[in-house]
């Protein structure tokens, strides 16, 4: 079966759901937008968020006419999935904080969240919260640095681990002799940190990351063929700007099997 799916994300990070798709589906057309003209999400409010992806989105399925469209972002996904359901008729999966999967695992009963500022304000977070893990003492972290340190690592930029140390520790926490012992990448930047997270973390943890899950929501929305493929489909990156990939990270979309596009893909 052909199949052409827009994944939409602020930046470079949705890059990790787009592997897992790639994993099972190799044969799928892929167009990756990273929207570096709004970049980072964290730094809107609310109403005008939602009002600027709702707008790109729609004339990204204008022009590329997708089967679906993966958001492969937390902080747009609680925020605009509903609008966007309501305004097209093709499928949209979102990305959206691994809660549940983090409750069911912990022994300890204490989670920690990372995730952008947005994310972490969301009533969807907190619903998630309510509806899956009310039996567990919930930390919610928001952080305005990681993901932009996340792009710095990815392009191949250094950074120092106590920069990162900073940002995640407040996940870590003991509550009535219990700890931390699950913590949800509720971002999709962050699992390319997830090495340094092991090593640089008060204690170890599980480390949950909704990619596989949401790739293989992809799948089975779509009825797709999970057959392995030694054959895949190249793919086209587009930067919502219009810009060109900067060189450092055209070996990392390369490896994504991701061609870089000049101009706008709007």
């Amino acid at each position: 079966m052909n199949v052409r799916l827009l994944v939409f994300d602020s930046g470079i990070g949705g890059l990790s759901v787009l592997s897992e798709i790639r994993r099972r589906v190799p044969e799928a057309d892929i167009v990756y937008v990273a929207d570096d003209l709004a970049f980072p999400y964290g730094d809107w409010e609310e109403a005008p968020l939602r009002d600027h992806i709702v707008m790109l989105v729609g004339r990204l399925i204008e022009r590329f006419s997708p089967d679906a469209v993966v958001i492969a972002c937390n902080t747009a996904a609680t925020l605009v999935l509903p609008a966007l359901r309501a305004a097209h008729s093709i499928p949209f999966v979102g990305t959206v904080p691994a809660i549940k999967p983090a409750a069911e695992r912990t022994k300890s009963g204490v989670v920690g969240v990372l995730a952008t500022p947005g994310t972490m304000r969301r009533d969807y977070t907190r619903a998630l919260i309510r509806s899956f893990a009310q039996n567990c003492h919930v930390r919610l972290v928001g952080s305005y640095e990681l993901a932009p340190l996340a792009e710095s690592v990815m392009r191949g930029e250094a950074v120092g681990d106590a920069a990162i140390l900073t940002e995640i520790e407040p996940a870590f926490i003991e509550v009535e002799g219990r700890r931390t012992d699950a913590v949800v990448l509720a971002c999709t930047h962050y699992p390319f940190l997830l090495d340094r997270f092991v090593r640089i973390a008060p204690w170890p943890v599980a480390w949950i990351d909704p990619a596989e899950a949401i790739a293989r929501r992809v799948v089975s929305l779509l009825g797709l063929d999970e057959t392995p493929s030694m054959i895949g489909v190249p793919g086209a990156a587009y930067l919502s700007s219009g810009h060109s990939w900067p060189l450092p990270l055209q070996p990392l979309l390369a490896n994504f099997g991701l061609s870089p596009q000049e101009g706008s893909a709007l």
